[in-house]
């Protein structure tokens, strides 16, 4: 039980470094392509759509970090899985309000 716990330990910054990593490139992936949006006047509906579809390989990467990380720490596969998406979803909802923020003040977020 001990060496299990030792070995758990061992693996938890690796996952959570990996889960970092991922969710840096999802989210940097995610700011250019709103960036892109806004500078092409795409429209919101248009946008929301379309984000969803966009970054699926950084998506992709960042769900299954998040899942690996939940599975180490015990959590059922399920649960994992349904925590990942949760993830994604909330990021997708937080781009779409930024989206709509910059759309309707007709600005550009910084660098």
């Amino acid at each position: 039980m001990l060496i299990t716990s030792i070995l758990l330990a061992a693996m938890a910054p690796a996952s959570t470094a990996n889960v970092d990593t991922t969710r840096a490139a999802f989210t940097k992936c995610l700011r250019t392509d709103m960036k892109k949006s806004l500078e092409a006047k795409m429209g919101e509906a248009e946008y929301e759509m379309a984000l969803k579809s966009n970054c699926s390989e950084e998506r992709d990467a960042f769900r299954a970090a998040v899942i690996a990380f939940g599975r180490a720490a015990g959590d059922s596969e399920k649960n994992a899985s349904e925590d990942a998406d949760m993830q994604i979803e909330d990021y997708h909802a937080n781009f779409t309000d930024k989206f709509k923020d910059y759309s309707s003040t007709n600005t550009l977020p910084g660098e």
